[in-house]
């Protein structure tokens, strides 16, 4: 079994909980959420992100609003609907039992 393998799983079942986070807290812009996504050390590149925010707009997780730009054409800047917030409790209470049993596991 491959380590490289099951990080990358990790990373990817993590991903869409990370962007609601990013979210959660202010608007952003696609590049945006890539540069604080690297900075965490969840690297993450367009051609992943834009396919996942297309999916959670589609679910009614997300919106997003045109915002003009002074470096070049307007910027696409993504929001939680009220729905994404619900969304993001329930994942956060999922990610609260998981953390919790790995660490009660890790303490054995």
């Amino acid at each position: 079994m491959n380590p490289d393998n099951i990080k990358s799983q990790m990373r990817k079942g993590l991903l869409e909980y990370c962007i609601l986070l990013l979210l959660h807290r202010h608007k952003a812009y696609s590049t945006d959420i890539i540069s604080s996504l690297k900075e965490a050390s969840l690297i993450v590149v367009e051609g992943t992100l834009y396919p996942l925010l297309t999916r959670l707009k589609n679910e009614g997780l997300l919106t997003y609003e045109w915002k003009e730009s002074t470096l070049g054409p307007p910027r696409k800047y993504y929001s939680l609907t009220p729905q994404g917030e619900s969304f993001l409790d329930e994942l956060e209470k999922s990610w609260n039992e998981i953390n919790n049993t790995v660490n009660h596991l890790r303490n054995y």
